[in-house]
């Protein structure tokens, strides 16, 4: 566990994505089985434990420290796990009591001569070691040896049978996954009675899944395949069948094994996603070199089929994340009757007419489906692109030939629930832009409220997993813009933790009292690094009330700070007290120039949502 602790507090504070990859490809190099291949699965977010919630933490922490001081401690520092991982006081270990069917020691009063050199090198104490200087311990080594991933626990010397060392990673998970919730929080503490500070931030990072060290999965899945010198594109098609802890994976990777096979016959494909296209990158590509079509305001679902050994037909539809949510959308598997993989847009259509995103949230995370549902908000599958069919792997076909096969596919379907997505007609960048601000001329009619935008596909382009420059272009319509005035801020979380960048506005309205701001939504991107800085400053200098994590700041008609607030969409909310609530908002300016009171009322997100519904 603590080689791996050391592993997330460098990644954690280090910046540059290729020092990153190589931290954790030395992970991976020098840590055995099944060790390395449950950090992978931490970093690519493929662990949860059901039972550890943050709830949870918050209460072992309570039972051991003054509540007002971990209040006030949390609130400065932002991140739970960082904060009991602090606060977690260092105590005697009960022998009495096992870990993991072990004797606990009581903690070295120096945590060992490895514990000196950890702290020395930790970016948690003192300066970060020069990456080049990182040398990771044999495999044959143990905990704590080596010249780079030392550990807080015993030394060498230290250790016996009366002694054993901290639980390593896959003693954790293995326990994780078996422990009952009545003996969860008895095992948290006295792992937590046993590490260090890096351990326990570490244990409660991984135990809440709350990583938030700047890695993403798919920059875990290229340092596990630069392990073995392998295209990241070959894991990324075989992770789906892929499960914890990756043993035949890295068997691969390293030369001992063969080249792991996803044999379910319904499997989820990584999806591929597109870049946003700015004014700048018209004048590289050639209308004639893309198709486009309607970019629809749902959710984008993969429906896949396919028969088992049996014979028999599984029909499952998953997330573009890879989760099945076969189960909250049973209306719709009866129509996936034929062996292929469709890449489309769940939405909800009643008369004919595609709904809002507002209407289709009906259906979301629903763990009970009842048949009213069902008749009140009938589930459709929007197609748009083919990835399989039978047992025809489509992805490496150009993306034309791949619309015409999907075509013919849906054409063989012949079911209602499950239609084309249309492609748009243009000839022009021109009248391509024409048709993104007026989809109900351009063909969109009655469903033109649901288009987010247009989507412009290259007529070469294979199907690949990621987000792979130049292919395929997302062009959203011009997003609406009002000016609100910050009312109130939270410190973020990660990186974030230690600035106030999660913040509620608000525009006016007549009350009781006269003109006052009602809040209408929340944001907490958009803004650059600077400006995030520049509101940080403001938030501490204008802070007039403290509510828990939350500060109040002055938004009076002369004094406070207006933000440009752009969203995607409008839609009626009685759980807000202004009554309208917003899609995707995000500051898109800080207005230092105007004054609060000139910024705007409740009566113009009426007006907008009038214009909304008369469409």
């Amino acid at each position: 566990m603590n080689r791996f602790a050391e592993l997330l507090d460098r990644l954690a504070y280090e910046p540059g994505r290729n020092n990153k990859l190589r931290l954790i490809t030395a992970y991976f190099r020098d840590t055995p089985d099944p060790d390395r291949g449950y950090a992978l699965a931490a970093l690519t977010g493929a662990l949860s434990f059901k039972h550890a919630k943050p709830g949870l933490i918050r209460d072992l922490i309570a039972d051991r420290t003054d509540p007002v001081l971990f209040g006030l401690s949390y609130d400065y520092v932002g991140d739970l796990s960082e904060t009991v991982a602090l606060m977690w006081p260092r105590r005697a270990v009960n022998h009495d009591e096992s870990l993991l069917g072990h004797p606990s020691p009581p903690p070295s009063p120096a945590r060992g001569k490895g514990a000196q050199f950890s702290a020395a090198l930790s970016p948690r104490t003192k300066s970060k070691a020069a990456i080049d200087t990182l040398t990771v311990p044999s495999p044959l080594a143990g905990e704590g040896q080596g010249e780079g991933y030392h550990t807080g626990g015993a030394s060498d010397e230290q250790r016996g049978h009366n002694n054993p060392p901290p639980p390593t990673l896959s003693d954790v998970v293995t326990t994780l996954r078996t422990l009952g919730k009545t003996d969860l929080p008895k095992q948290l503490a006295r792992w937590l009675d046993e590490l260090d500070e890096t351990g326990r931030w570490a244990l409660l990072k991984l135990v809440t899944g709350a990583m938030r060290i700047g890695i993403s999965a798919r920059l875990a899945k290229t340092s596990a395949a630069a392990l073995g010198d392998k295209d990241p594109h070959d894991i990324e098609l075989i992770w789906p069948g892929l499960a914890p802890p990756y043993l035949d994976l890295f068997a691969w990777l390293e030369g001992r094994g063969d080249k792991p096979v996803n044999r379910d016959p319904a499997p989820f494909r990584p999806v591929m996603l597109a870049h946003a296209i700015e004014d700048a990158d018209f004048a590289s590509l050639e209308p004639a070199d893309f198709i486009a079509e309607w970019k629809w305001d749902g959710i984008r679902v993969q429906a896949v089929a396919g028969r088992d050994e049996r014979g028999q037909m599984q029909a499952r539809l998953y997330s573009r994340t890879g989760e099945d949510i076969t189960k909250s959308f049973p209306d719709l598997v009866p129509s996936l009757r034929l062996p292929g993989a469709i890449d489309g847009e769940l939405l909800v259509l009643r008369d004919g007419r595609v709904q809002t995103f507002n209407v289709l949230q009906q259906r979301l995370n629903r763990k009970v489906v009842s048949p009213k549902l069902i008749k009140d908000f009938p589930i459709h599958l929007r197609a748009y692109d083919l990835l399989g069919d039978d047992e025809n792997d489509l992805r490496e076909l150009p993306f034309a030939e791949r619309r015409a096969h999907l075509e013919t596919f849906v054409k063989k379907l012949d079911d209602p629930r499950i239609d084309l997505s249309p492609t748009v007609t243009f000839d022009s960048w021109e009248t391509l832009m024409a048709a993104r601000a007026d989809p109900s001329s351009a063909g969109a009619g009655e469903d033109a409220e649901a288009v987010e935008g247009v989507m412009l596909k290259r007529r070469d382009a294979p199907y690949l997993p990621g987000r792979p420059k130049g292919q395929w272009w997302k062009w959203k319509r011009d997003p609406h813009i009002i000016d609100a005035v910050l009312m109130y801020a939270q410190r973020g979380h990660g990186k974030r933790s230690s600035y106030y960048s999660d913040y509620t506005f608000g525009v006016w309205t007549n009350g009781e009292d006269g003109e006052q701001l009602v809040p209408v939504g929340k944001a907490y991107f958009g803004f650059t690094d600077e400006e995030l800085l520049q509101i940080d400053r403001f938030v501490r200098r204008n802070t007039t009330e403290k509510f828990g994590p939350v500060r109040h700041v002055v938004h009076e008609p002369d004094q406070g700070l207006v933000l440009e607030v752009a969203f995607e969409g409008l839609q009626r909310s009685p759980r807000h007290k202004s009554g309208v609530a917003m899609r995707f908002p995000r500051i898109s300016r800080l207005r230092w120039d105007k004054p609060p009171r000139e910024a705007d009322r409740l009566e113009t997100l009426e007006r907008m949502l009038k214009d909304v519904t008369a469409n």
